[in-house]
């Protein structure tokens, strides 16, 4: 039997009938939108019917993360205290969550398989609302989206940004 031009024409022809016949649409089964009740893991991941959900582009405080505010200046001296900054961030995103129906757009999956997704309370985007409140840091590594947002919160002295803190992925990296 020889390997012909018109057999291998019509071999390639077989296999692309075959391939179209039996080809799945791999996009059309990945999750485009998962809504629902959300419990807050942390500040910047949450669980929506038991899918863990990473906020897009930005990066929280962990949660065991001490940050160091002023709370009293005298001339060129200024004291500082301890506050829990991680904790202080998971507690208001579950207070600004409160029970209620959150829409997550999913953008990507990590490394974990979490799933990467810009989150929504109604028309509010969460992961800006954190990055704007100085409760997370513009995660620029994976994204600009938010450094406007940072930059607001750090001329306000907003959350992390009122005292002395060590950027998230630097704590993580010492532990």
């Amino acid at each position: 039997m020889f390997f012909t031009k018109r057999k291998a024409i019509i071999l390639i022809i077989i296999c692309s009938i075959f391939f179209i016949l039996t080809y799945k649409d791999v996009r059309s089964e990945e999750i485009k939108d998962i809504s629902g009740k959300a419990q807050v893991v942390d500040g910047d991941t949450i669980k929506i019917n038991l899918k863990k959900i990473r906020l897009y582009g930005i990066d929280a405080p962990e949660f065991k993360q001490i940050c160091k505010k002023t709370y009293l200046t005298i001339i060129i001296f200024s004291f500082t205290k301890d506050y829990p900054c991680g904790k202080i961030s998971t507690v208001e995103l579950k207070k600004k969550i409160n029970n209620k129906v959150i829409t997550c757009k999913i953008l990507d999956i990590d490394k974990y398989k979490r799933l990467i997704g810009e989150c929504y309370k109604r028309n509010l985007n969460l992961n800006s609302w954190l990055v704007s409140n100085g409760y997370a840091v513009a995660y620029r590594k994976y994204s600009k989206k938010y450094v406007s947002n940072e930059i607001n919160a750090k001329n306000e002295k907003l959350g992390v940004w009122q005292g002395k803190f060590e950027m998230p992925w630097d704590y993580r990296r010492k532990k």
